[in-house]
Order: C-alpha cells, then sequence, then structure tokens
C-alpha cells in the first residue's frame, strides 16, 4: 500500500463514470454520478435492463441534479460492451448480484480493460473487495467497496471501505469528491461484513423475519410498529420488498457462512417466497402486493 505524505487536491472529474448492472441499485448509483453534468455509461447484457435504467435516470435526473449544489444534468449511455463502457472512465462501480465467482470474474475484467488510473469499486452489501481485489492484475491497490443505499437519492449515504490493501489517495479522493455529487461518504475503519450500517439491520432484518415465520407477527405488524415507536418511513419488511427478496436472501446466506449457528428459520421463510416468484416490488409481490 502506497503512502504519501503530500496533501492530493481533488476535484470532480470531467472523465466518464461506469456502472455495470441496470438493476435496481445501478440505475440509482448511475442517477446519482450524472448529477454534476457529466457522462455515465451502464453496462447489462439485457436490453430492457439497459433501457429501463436509462429511462429511470432520464426521468430522475433533473430533479436530482436541481437538489444538488452546482448540479447539473448529466448524459446516460447504455451500453452492451464492457470495453466500450469503462474506456476512458475515472470510475466504474460495480452492482452485479451477490456472488463471489461473478465478482471475481468480472474484476479481473477490470482490471484488463479500464484505465489504469480508474477507481475499481464494488457496490456489494456483504463481500469485502479483499476476497477479489487480488483478481486484478494492473493496480489492485485501486479496488474499494462503495456500497451506496437503496434508498437513493432520498438517502445519499454511500460507506468506502479499504479492500485492505486500498491506496490511501483513493480512498481520500471518494471521500472528497463524492459530497460534490450529493452522496455523503462514510469511511468504514475495518474490514466489516456488513459495513456499518448493514451489519445493524441484519440482526433487525433477520429477527423480523423470524416473528413472521414463527406466526409471533404479521409483517404489517412489525412495519407498523416500527413507524409507531421510530418514525421510520417504511418498516423492515416494505424495505425487503424494496431491495428484493432474491438480494436479501443471497445476503442473509452470506452472513450465514461466516457466522455459524445463524438461524435457519428467516432463510426459509424467504426461499417459500422466492418459490412462489415473490422478489418483492420489482416483481409485484414479496411480503406486500405493488400495482403499476
Amino acid at each position: 500500500m502506497r503512502n504519501s505524505p503530500e496533501i492530493v487536491e481533488f476535484t470532480v472529474p470531467d472523465r466518464p463514470a461506469a456502472v455495470v448492472g441496470a438493476g435496481t441499485m445501478g440505475r440509482r448509483i448511475a442517477l446519482m454520478l450524472a448529477a454534476r453534468g457529466g457522462e455515465v455509461r451502464i453496462l447489462d447484457p439485457s436490453a430492457e435492463q439497459r433501457a429501463a435504467a436509462a429511462g429511470f435516470v432520464t426521468d430522475q435526473l433533473p430533479q436530482v441534479a436541481a437538489d444538488i449544489p452546482g448540479g447539473a444534468p448529466g448524459t446516460v449511455v447504455p451500453l452492451e460492451d464492457l470495453a466500450d463502457a469503462v474506456r476512458d472512465t475515472w470510475l466504474v462501480v460495480e452492482a452485479i448480484p451477490e456472488r463471489l465467482d461473478l465478482k471475481r470474474d468480472l474484476f479481473a475484467e477490470l482490471g484488463r480493460t479500464a484505465p489504469e488510473d480508474a477507481i475499481l469499486a464494488s457496490n456489494s452489501s456483504s463481500y469485502s473487495t479483499r476476497l477479489f481485489a487480488d483478481a486484478v492484475t494492473v493496480r489492485p491497490e485501486r479496488v474499494v467497496n462503495t456500497h451506496f443505499f437503496t434508498q437513493l437519492p432520498a438517502c445519499r449515504i454511500v460507506e468506502v471501505m479499504s479492500s485492505g490493501t486500498t491506496d490511501p489517495d483513493v480512498m481520500k479522493r471518494l471521500m472528497t469528491v463524492l459530497p460534490e455529487f450529493g452522496l455523503r461518504p462514510y469511511e468504514v475503519r475495518g474490514e466489516s461484513t456488513g459495513f456499518i450500517f448493514n451489519r445493524i439491520w441484519a440482526a433487525i432484518k433477520r429477527e423480523s423475519l423470524m416473528v413472521a415465520a414463527e406466526g409471533v407477527a404479521t409483517p404489517e405488524d412489525v412495519d407498523e410498529i416500527f413507524r409507531d415507536t421510530l418514525g421510520t418511513p417504511v418498516g423492515p419488511f416494505r424495505a425487503m420488498d424494496q431491495v428484493g427478496l432474491d438480494v436479501v436472501l443471497d445476503v442473509e446466506e452470506h452472513y450465514a457462512k461466516e457466522r455459524p449457528g445463524t438461524p435457519e428459520g428467516p432463510r426459509q421463510l424467504l426461499r417459500m417466497l422466492l418459490d412462489q416468484g415473490y422478489l418483492g416490488a420489482k416483481s409485484g409481490r414479496g411480503f406486500y402486493s405493488y400495482d403499476g
């Protein structure tokens, strides 16, 4: 890891950024990165997903940019080819499914195709980049976690975590530049599965699922109690629907592997819903039903 004693000044880059994955998180990340007038490229193998992501960003961008000091609507470019998407970029953010093998393959390819000075970031909610930074053969010290929150653009938090060998200048650059995009970065000061918020949220989510699985309360009851006592706009079950129950299960499976003795009941409930095709808001049905 390189240590630089000199003060390095960082400004908003004039180069494009790229987001790999056009799902719920990918399109929201692209929205925020396009709010300073620059170009953001969205890569996805699905033409339908690319079009939906581009439409989402285009519709939301004027208002999001207007809410940021110095903001201006940028451009979003949907692409299918990785080399085209990462050409000349300053930042590439991975937002693909929570599978370690997929992430390792992608970062190996990013190491070969992205500019050598581009920051290679993962939005993973459960995997540290320590687990796949070694797949990058060209300057692996530029690999870092940038965990964006699901509620973008309303909640603009990003948790930034080193791989353990991330260049300090990469960390400093992100902590300095991300606020210019209307984001609020928090540095995770030690490797942590779940980072800061999700580590706490995992316990709340798991116990909420257990309460429902045991028949102690309905998802609606739990959500209402949260809203009444904590004043939150949504409760745990509505929040899980928004994230996607498939994503929630992937994360829970990963936690269970790291923490022996994790209760099985919450994952059984999630599997039952997924077996019925209930993925949450994106499929029209999860713990709740969604019209339109």
